[in-house]
C-alpha cells in the first residue's frame, strides 16, 4: 500500500463522524458541506458525498428538507435526527478514545526512539 491510498483510507474512516458534525450544526447544504470539507482538506467529491448523505439518511441519522431557492431549483437541507444526535454522540466518544490511545502509541514510540538515541551516543 502507497501513503496514498493509507491517506484515503484514513480520511474514508471519519468523513461520516465530519459530516455528521457539520450537520449538527443546524440546516445544512450539500454544496456547503463540500466547501468545508474541502477547505479542511478532506478531498471529498460529489460523487462520495451523495451516496453517504444517502446511506445516513436510510440509517435514520438524518433528514432533509426542501426549500425554494430564488436562484434555482429547490435546494435539499439536511438535519440530524434524534437517532442521529445520540449516533454522533456516541462516535464523538469514540473518536476521544481513538485519539487518546493513538497519542499514547506514538507518544511512546517517541519516548523509546529518545531513549535509543542517547544510549547510542
Amino acid at each position: 500500500m502507497n501513503i496514498e491510498n493509507a491517506q484515503v483510507q484514513m480520511r474514508k474512516g471519519i468523513l461520516e463522524f465530519c459530516i455528521l458534525h457539520i450537520i449538527s450544526r443546524g440546516e445544512v447544504y450539500a454544496s456547503d458541506m463540500l466547501d468545508e470539507l474541502t477547505s479542511a482538506k478532506m478531498m471529498v467529491v460529489e460523487g462520495t458525498l451523495y451516496p453517504l448523505l444517502t446511506r445516513l439518511k436510510n440509517s435514520g441519522w438524518l433528514d432533509y428538507k426542501w426549500v425554494e431557492s430564488s436562484s434555482g431549483p429547490p435546494r435539499k437541507y439536511y438535519v440530524l435526527t434524534e437517532e442521529g444526535k445520540i449516533f454522533l454522540d456516541a462516535m464523538q466518544t469514540t473518536w476521544f478514545e481513538l485519539a487518546d490511545s493513538v497519542k499514547t502509541v506514538i507518544h511512546r514510540t517517541e519516548e523509546l526512539s529518545k531513549s535509543d538515541t542517547s544510549k547510542s551516543s
